[in-house]
């Protein structure tokens, strides 16, 4: 069986080498070319790729789904932080590649968004986001706390406070949705127990994005098919 080709921006970072070792442990794809913060660009090399992972930085996006438009090579992509603009970037190239860029790549955070939509039921409640991270990480609140947030208010119709952010330790990721009325409270969390769960998710994702065609998807797409 032909192994996908995968490249990887942002190789030496910390989601770089938890992608290369899920990929070691994959028998259907193959770190192709693995592309760090110094490293020369090789377009001989990238046009071999057979889709991008992007864990680099925001600055790094404009470049590198640049370059995929080039090869119309598929680009995955989890980096946080992003402004107006750099989202609107995602878009334009998503007209002309099949793009998937998610806050978090987890499977479960995929599956808890899904169960967001259940909370219309109970719309009248109060809502509340609360995150926390380790003291490492810069944007504040996390992209996974926004995107809750964003479904949250679509789900019960109305805008809510904004999600507390805490920074400490070295914790992954814990994220909880409460749902709070007089009488009780009904809360979602998630809980990431190691940095392989973002891992695994992306490289999920990559397979999958490589039979699809140009347009702008999310890691939900992968488990519950693309919205109409």
């Amino acid at each position: 069986m032909k192994k996908i080709k995968v490249g990887l921006v942002g190789s030496s970072g910390r989601m770089g080498k938890e992608i290369i070792q899920v990929i070691e442990n994959n028998s259907r794809c193959e770190v192709f070319y693995p592309f760090g913060r110094n490293d020369k660009w090789d377009a001989k090399k990238a046009k071999s790729v057979d889709v991008w992972i992007d864990f680099s930085s925001p600055d790094a996006l404009k470049d590198v789904l640049k370059r995929a438009a080039e090869t119309k090579t598929p680009v995955v992509c989890g980096t946080t932080g992003f402004s107006k603009k750099e989202k609107d970037l995602l878009e334009q190239y998503a007209k002309k590649i099949p793009v998937l860029w998610s806050s978090n790549m987890s499977l479960g955070v995929a599956v808890l968004n899904e169960a967001l939509k259940s909370l219309a039921a109970i719309s009248h409640f109060d809502f509340q986001i609360e995150e926390i991270h380790h003291n490492r990480k810069k944007d504040k609140p996390s992209g996974t706390a926004i995107t809750l947030q964003e479904n949250l208010e679509k789900a019960v119709d109305k805008k809510l406070p904004a999600p507390l952010a805490i920074r400490g330790g070295g914790v992954f990721g814990v994220h909880k949705i409460y749902s709070m009325s007089d009488e009780e409270v009904l809360t979602f969390e998630h809980s990431a127990l190691n940095r392989t769960v973002f891992a695994k998710g992306a490289v999920q994702a990559a397979e999958w994005l490589v039979k699809q065609k140009p347009g702008l998807y999310q890691i939900r797409d992968v488990l519950f098919g693309k919205q109409k």
